[in-house]
């Protein structure tokens, strides 16, 4: 990585070099997340919730967000991610509806 002096390119080259995704539940506040990683130099990207592994891994993401959503996890046919997920070593973060 190229030493930046302006504010605007280290802002660039924390984008290139980072990336969260936000696995979108449904939830209303899914571009208020990613707006807030964003706000922090970060590029974020949403994605549906049930995003194939392989898309995932080809994304290299440093950190994954599960949002929440109007559902009840108890709810038969209730939307839910690849277990797999939780097995690729990248740090996940649950909110709400995400984290049960």
């Amino acid at each position: 990585m190229t030493q930046a002096t302006n504010p605007a390119d280290i802002g660039a080259s924390l984008v290139a070099d980072e990336r969260v995704l936000v696995l979108d539940f449904g939830s209303q506040y899914a571009q208020l997340i990613a707006r807030r990683v964003r706000e922090q130099h970060v590029y974020c990207e949403i994605v549906r919730h049930d995003i194939s592994i392989e898309a995932i891994e080809q994304r290299q993401p440093k950190g994954l967000i599960l949002s929440g959503g109007p559902n009840s996890v108890y709810e038969t046919g209730a939307p839910r991610c690849n277990p797999r997920l939780f097995e690729l070593g990248i740090p996940v973060l649950g909110i709400c509806y995400g984290m049960q």
